[in-house]
């Protein structure tokens, strides 16, 4: 595994600051403060090519690696871990998903307008009942002739107030638990759809988070991915694909951290000398770096892991489990090594902190990511009491 960037990555990281600095950081804090998703933006990433990283080229896509999009992520999230959010489950949760377990025909309908970003997309697995025993969805899916009858409701959806394409899972077969679900792709304008409300939250504001219905919604036939109740397969390469990818999303927020405590502690002066020469800054500097650089190094190897075996937990749940609470931990240190003027609004460390969070909660809590590790390692009989 090749941890240094190649001359490609390079440049495409480049890139992506460039832009994010130039477009991105002008408005973080308006995201925060309002709530506010910046679609105009989110479509001009699109037009740079950073919507479609993974996506071959045949669908307008970059045609590259996990690990590009991981960098993409990680830059965006320097200046906006919300927006960040928000682009993973485009590309990552719903375009890669379905680029890699779609039909032709559907990757052809859908993927060059989510590329492009002049569709947002998005993946609807959690419910009020179900989250993380996610298998015990209870949105049900009747097939009905050449179409399927929706009826339910999905709850926290990363994207679900404004997209107009979804990834939706659904009970097809109640019977039969989790060989009973199936995937299905829903448009914004499909009968019976609608968003039920916004959710208001702690921390990631600007990446719109909703409460979604299905109400005898009907789908085209032709719009279920993968076989009918073989979608548990689906979602749990999905799963593991989004853990590895999603964090970036903590290094780029401890990459930033890190970068404003140096400067702060190089220039601030306190009892006649800079702050940076106190052992105790010293020290929490150090421990920031260390965390950040382990955080680094879990991240590849999940994206490398994963682009051998999708369906293997170890990696992506230990990286994304470490380096979500470790970008907790260096966001507070940063609004420490601050002071009182880490903790105003005139700095992004607090909205760090807040988005940091999130990390420790989606794509599994920590709880349950770390009872995947250790049952993967532990081997058959140890799955469940």
């Amino acid at each position: 595994m090749d941890l240094d960037l190649s001359p490609d990555e390079v440049e495409l990281q480049s890139a992506v600051r460039r832009f994010v600095q130039k477009e991105l950081a002008p408005v973080a804090e308006r995201m925060d403060r309002e709530d506010y998703f910046p679609r105009d933006l989110f479509t001009r990433l699109g037009t740079q090519g950073f919507l479609g990283p993974t996506i071959p080229s045949e669908y307008d896509g970059l045609g590259q690696t996990y690990r590009t999009q991981a960098i993409i992520l990680e830059e965006i999230a320097r200046a906006s871990p919300a927006l960040a959010l928000s682009v993973g489950a485009h590309s990552n949760l719903c375009a890669d998903n379905l680029c890699r377990n779609g039909t032709p025909a559907q990757r052809q309908q859908f993927l060059p307008d989510l590329v492009a970003g002049r569709r947002v997309g998005a993946l609807a697995l959690t419910e009020p009942a179900s989250g993380s025993d996610a298998v015990s969805l209870r949105t049900r899916a009747e097939r009905q002739g050449d179409s399927y009858i929706l009826n339910g409701s999905k709850q926290f959806i990363t994207n679900g107030p404004v997209a107009d394409t979804l990834l939706v899972y659904a009970k097809t077969q109640p019977t039969k638990g989790a060989q009973g679900i199936s995937a299905f792709v829903v448009t914004r304008d499909a009968p019976g759809f609608s968003v039920a409300r916004s959710l208001d939250k702690m921390g990631m504001r600007g990446s719109p988070t909703g409460e979604l219905a299905f109400q005898d919604c009907r789908i085209p036939l032709d719009q279920r991915v993968g076989e009918e109740n073989r979608g548990v397969a689906v979602m749990m390469s999905g799963l593991n694909v989004e853990r590895a990818v999603l964090s970036a999303i903590p290094v780029g927020i401890m990459a930033e951290c890190l970068d404003r405590s140096l400067e702060y502690a190089r220039q601030r002066e306190q009892f006649g000398k800079k702050i940076g020469q106190f052992e105790l800054i010293q020290e929490k500097i150090a421990n920031m770096y260390a965390q950040l650089q382990a955080s680094r190094l879990l991240l590849y190897q999940a994206l490398s892991a994963v682009s051998g075996d999708q369906r293997s937990h170890r990696a992506s749940a230990t990286a994304l489990t470490y380096a979500s609470e470790a970008s907790t931990r260096v966001a507070l240190d940063a609004i420490q090594i601050f002071g009182g003027y880490g903790y105003m609004r005139d700095l992004p460390l607090e909205r760090l902190a807040r988005d940091a969070k999130l990390l420790e909660i989606g794509a599994g809590t920590s709880e349950i990511r770390r009872l995947l590790v250790a049952r993967e390692l532990l081997g058959e009989g140890f799955d469940a009491n």
